[in-house]
């Protein structure tokens, strides 16, 4: 039986022309595009602040797997990508506050540069709707 797959916009107008979504899901599983610490007015949220800017990546993906129908508690894995991995210790304390509870499997991975060069992180997130804990 095939599945349906449902995408889930954010209403940039970057989505058509580059031919993405913010999120897919197909069936129980969610899949949350690279989030970067973009404010509702377009600008970069927390200049030169990773722990903010990672919140607000984190903000950006939560509403996404809400609008997938998915909570916080079913992500199953986290990609972390940072400019500067110095600073993984500030992204890892924003990953806690949000994760500590379900501790998915998570990647903190250094990259050369982002689209914009204020961003100091990116995130990537994926869910199984109605994955219970087993600890």
């Amino acid at each position: 039986m095939d599945e349906v797959r449902q995408n889930v916009g954010s209403g940039s107008p970057l989505e058509p022309e580059i031919g993405f979504s913010r999120a897919v899901r197909v069936g129980r599983h969610v899949a949350v595009a690279g989030t970067a610490p973009i404010g509702e007015d377009g600008s970069t949220v927390g200049p030169g602040d990773v722990h903010a800017q990672t919140v607000r990546c984190l903000d950006i993906a939560e509403r996404a797997l809400r609008d997938a129908g998915a909570s916080v508690e079913d992500v199953t894995r986290t990609r972390v990508m940072l400019t500067d991995i110095t600073l993984w210790k500030e992204a890892a304390r924003a990953h806690g506050e949000r994760f500590a509870a379900v501790r998915p499997v998570t990647t903190f991975v250094e990259v050369s540069r982002f689209i914009d060069p204020d961003w100091l992180v990116e995130i990537e997130v994926d869910a199984v709707i109605g994955a219970t804990p087993g600890f």
